[in-house]
């Protein structure tokens, strides 16, 4: 795990599913041991990872213990709260919202959005001069990222103004001085990248759900706290900046400044939609003034990974549009030095050759384009797109369900075929799902010839194979096992053992034909009887003549004895 990363992985709770890899945009998630860790070389932050993992496995960076401790010591810390909070902590007054972050120790809350009009000013300011090309905004750090390394050639397209958050950052700095620390609340995984690019700026980011977390631990709520004289944000009020955070918003801001009418404004929203629109596309084939507006979430910031997506999306847009309004006309700030440059960081994967991508589908049991389903089951479009994802240690082979699905049809088959005894498996309906050749010969020659015309006889009628099937139907409907160690089919004995696979819908059995086993065993009984009844009648016979024995002995000893008394009687 890199848990200096804004993204990681809990490998414990990971459930291989794959699903992050069938959601990220970028394909930054590497497969390794069934768990998947994304790829900070190749992440952009925008956390739909996070958003779709069933198990809760992806996981956000947790900096709300920096942020204790920077509360903790000298230097005032203030916070720059992004202008989507109004949709996130929906009926909450701007004073009590300051109230409640003035509660935790902020010395001041201050609206990024102030930092947003800065950026528009100074965009409307570049394209008064342009008479052809496209500019593409710099507010959407994940978009940023995502053009600098997917869509490099676009990377000087990108207007060269500081984001909203580090632009209103460096406001703060220039107003209250350099020594101060800011923290970002937004909804935007991204920014802690910014953060962590730019601490002379912004010193963490902390997401809305852990602010929220933090306000129930300290037992605060916005909603019932009562505001004081000095809950207000600082600096001012954010005005036609607080529309950033929904489609178009920034578009509109920059519209109502003077002398941008001959510019065409585009809004893209979703990083497959800003690759389909670039990708194919050399700046310098656009002749004519372009401005896009690029969020890498899908109906805006207020979307964001970090927001807990409790509203229907329309009524969270709504609120911030009737946050603010924006005037038909809207003067120039003051000029500030927020210039920056953004370059090109393409992402440097080496393309195989078409020699090992074919050897890398082979290794999945894909030997022809047949055997190519395309099914996006591990997360890539295409099987080409998964083959190159293995030659680049990204991904498994049992990442891929037809292969795995082949693989376990092999051993099940294997299994089968050295199983000394009749299997059958069928479903509800009493149609075989699979069966190996014992069961087949166990049902007769024509079964045996179907069975090799058709291997496992799947769909077949058992009560067509089969005088028992009832017993089948017994175990489906009562959903318990069954035993019958000597069942008599016609001159043969059977030991049958039927139990569930999956109870009421899918059922197993063993038989074994004991039919031979049962003959000798009465053959040895029957032998075994006859020796007793030899060994009964000599020992009767032995019995018989010992007791004759013993009879003549005691005639013979009685008359010893009478003969013996009668001489003695005469001497005497």
């Amino acid at each position: 795990m890199n848990h200096s990363y804004p993204i990681f992985t809990v490998d414990t709770e990971c459930q291989d599913c794959f699903k992050c890899v069938r959601h990220c945009p970028v394909k930054a998630i590497k497969v390794e041991g069934a768990h998947a860790s994304v790829i900070p070389e190749l992440c952009v932050a925008c956390g739909h990872c996070v958003e779709v993992c069933p198990a809760h496995a992806k996981k956000v960076r947790d900096d709300m213990g920096r942020a204790r401790q920077l509360l903790q010591g000298e230097a005032p810390v203030y916070a720059s709260l992004a202008p989507s909070w109004v949709s996130e902590f929906k009926g909450v007054p701007p004073g009590r919202m300051v109230a409640a972050l003035r509660k935790l120790g902020f010395a001041g809350v201050s609206e990024t959005a102030l930092g947003a009009q800065v950026v528009s000013s100074e965009v409307a300011r570049r394209l008064r001069e342009r008479r052809s090309g496209v500019e593409i905004s710099s507010a959407c750090p994940v978009a940023v990222d995502f053009i600098r390394k997917y869509l490099p050639d676009f990377a000087d397209s990108i207007s060269p103004v500081l984001s909203p958050a580090l632009t209103h950052a460096k406001l703060l700095r220039e107003k209250l001085g350099d020594h101060i620390k800011v923290v970002f609340i937004g909804p935007c995984i991204a920014k802690k990248n910014e953060a962590d690019r730019h601490p002379e700026l912004i010193t963490l980011t902390m997401l809305y759900p852990r602010l929220k977390q933090w306000f129930k631990e300290m037992r605060i709520d916005p909603w019932a706290l009562e505001p004081g004289p000095g809950d207000k944000f600082i600096l001012a009020e954010a005005e036609e900046g607080a529309v950033y955070p929904v489609e178009g918003g920034m578009n509109d801001t920059i519209r109502a400044h003077a002398g941008c009418d001959h510019v065409n404004f585009a809004v893209v929203s979703g990083l497959p939609a800003l690759r389909q629109a670039l990708e194919g596309l050399r700046p310098q084939d656009i002749r004519e003034p372009v401005f896009i507006e690029t969020l890498a979430c899908v109906g805006g910031c207020v979307h964001g990974p970090g927001t807990e997506h409790n509203s229907p999306g329309l009524l969270e847009r709504l609120r911030i549009i009737r946050n603010r309004r924006i005037d038909s006309v809207i003067p120039d700030h003051e000029p500030e030095d927020i210039e920056i440059r953004y370059a090109a960081d393409p992402v440097g994967t080496e393309k195989p050759t078409l020699q090992a991508i074919r050897q890398a589908l082979r290794s999945v049991g894909k030997t022809s384009p047949e055997d190519e389903l395309n099914c996006g089951g591990c997360g890539y479009d295409t099987c080409s797109n998964f083959a190159r994802a293995l030659l680049a240690g990204k991904a498994e082979p049992n990442m891929c369900v037809s292969y795995l699905r082949k693989l376990a049809q092999k051993k099940s088959n294997a299994m089968l075929r050295c199983i000394p005894a009749a299997v059958v498996i069928v479903d509800a309906k009493l149609r075989l799902i699979e069966c190996n050749r014992r069961f087949a010969e166990l049902s007769g020659p024509d079964a045996v010839e179907v069975f090799d015309a058709a291997p496992g006889m799947a769909g077949a009628a058992l009560e067509t194979l089969v005088p028992f099937s009832e017993l089948f139907e017994e175990v489906i409907k009562t959903r318990s096992e069954l035993r019958r160690d000597m069942f008599r089919v016609g001159k043969r004995l059977l030991s049958i053992n039927i139990f569930n696979i999956e109870p009421g819908q899918v059922v197993g059995a063993m038989l074994f034909d004991v039919t031979s086993t049962e003959f000798q065993r009465e053959q040895i009984a029957a032998r075994a009887r006859e020796v007793i009844d030899k060994n009964l009648a000599t020992v009767q016979d032995i019995a018989c003549k010992l007791g004759e024995h013993m009879a003549e002995t005691e005639i013979l000893l009685r008359s010893i004895a009478e003969d013996y008394a009668d001489t003695e009687d005469s001497g005497t």
